[in-house]
């Protein structure tokens, strides 16, 4: 399989680990959030897999290629509207999470509307350029963050801080039944393959998934859903990691690299994961506006023979960040990213449904 795809589905797991996916996970630590992740791990390779084999069967072909060519127009149009606004949003939700931690860790006395238009200002860019051109970037920055991540990730596990007695504590509740909010949650670490409604046009090349590419991607998501979740808990303690309302970062303040130049590794981690979540937002977005470009084109919106339409749709994009980071709350956003990733599951199912039917009817 193309190492693209690999990226597309890391950055997705690394990205979430910070946002609200640990904390909706901790909240339902005595409510069987375990299951719930053992389930989702199991049920995410599976999604995983049906995907890819499914952008398998048409190398070189993207979600509004196929729509467009198997499925009447209007079912055609519903279908990649709804796929952009559920991108966009899940951009959205990343966006303003980080605008919420730059506020709060690195730059307090700056407004939040100023914080996200910088990260839209380099945001606009990136979106609008070809999509061989953003895996590039993707590759880029991933192998320079990588090494970074790997080190604090080490010495998470190897701190004296690390107590195995929460741990133990957060075990004794794997007899609860699944939470439907958990299982939403952790699936989404495994979803980044998905991004291939619009990447699968770089793929034109017939390469199948086997299974060591599945067994490659079960190591890593596992190791990643074992570190969200019981790395914050065995840290902080059990009991106390309720209160916090960003376990990843506060976790990362208690670590210490005595032999580094920054010695506090809140300020490193804060930094990587900037990188991390402006790589998840340049992805969701530029599917966007890929899917936008796919369904709305108004051919009369030029100026010195370029199409405006683009800068139309980036214009909304600006309009949605910036007025999503103004009305709501740390408290709203939580809430709200909950709904979006239980919508995001049951979506799902109805995909696997188009697919299925392009899939027929491609064989007729």
């Amino acid at each position: 399989m193309n190492r693209y795809f690999f990226y597309l589905v890391f950055v997705n797991m690394v990205a979430n680990v910070v946002a609200s996916v640990p904390k909706i996970l901790i909240s339902q630590r005595t409510e069987g959030a375990i299951n719930s992740m053992i389930i989702s791990f199991f049920l995410g390779l599976v999604f995983c897999y049906l995907c890819t084999r499914f952008f398998n069967l048409f190398p070189g072909k993207g979600l509004p290629d196929l729509t467009k060519r198997y499925l009447p127009r209007w079912l055609s149009f519903t279908i990649i509207f709804v796929t952009s606004c559920t991108w966009y949003i899940a951009g959205l939700i990343t966006l303003v999470t980080f605008s919420f931690l730059l506020k709060r860790f690195l730059t307090p006395d700056m407004p939040l509307p100023w914080i996200s238009a910088t990260f839209l200002a380099f945001l606009s860019y990136g979106i609008l350029m070809k999509s061989k051109s953003v895996l590039f970037t993707i590759e880029t920055v991933l192998l320079c963050c990588l090494p970074f991540i790997f080190v604090i990730t080490l010495k998470a596990y190897t701190a004296p801080e690390l107590k195995l007695d929460f741990i133990k504590e957060s075990l004794m509740y794997i007899n609860h039944y699944p939470s439907f909010s958990a299982i939403a949650a952790s699936i989404y670490l495994l979803l980044g393959g998905f991004n291939l409604v619009i990447f699968n046009r770089l793929f034109k090349r017939d390469q199948r998934i086997n299974w060591k590419n599945m067994l490659f991607i079960a190591f890593i998501g596992g190791a990643t859903f074992v570190t969200t979740y019981f790395i914050p808990i065995g840290m902080l303690g059990f009991n106390a990691v309720e209160h916090v309302v960003y376990p990843w970062i506060t976790t990362s303040d208690t670590l210490r690299l005595e032999l580094f130049i920054v010695e506090r590794v809140l300020y490193i981690f804060l930094l990587l994961y900037l990188a991390i979540s402006f790589l998840s937002v340049l992805i969701h977005w530029h599917v966007t506006l890929e899917l936008l470009k796919s369904i709305i084109w108004f051919k009369k919106m030029t100026m010195h023979k370029h199409n405006l339409t683009p800068f139309l749709f980036i214009g909304l994009f600006w309009l949605g960040g910036l007025q999503s980071v103004t009305y709501l709350t740390e408290y709203q956003l939580l809430k709200f990213s909950s709904y979006f990733l239980n919508y995001l599951l049951c979506s799902f199912f109805f995909m696997f449904g188009l697919f299925w039917m392009i899939k027929r009817r491609a064989k007729v």
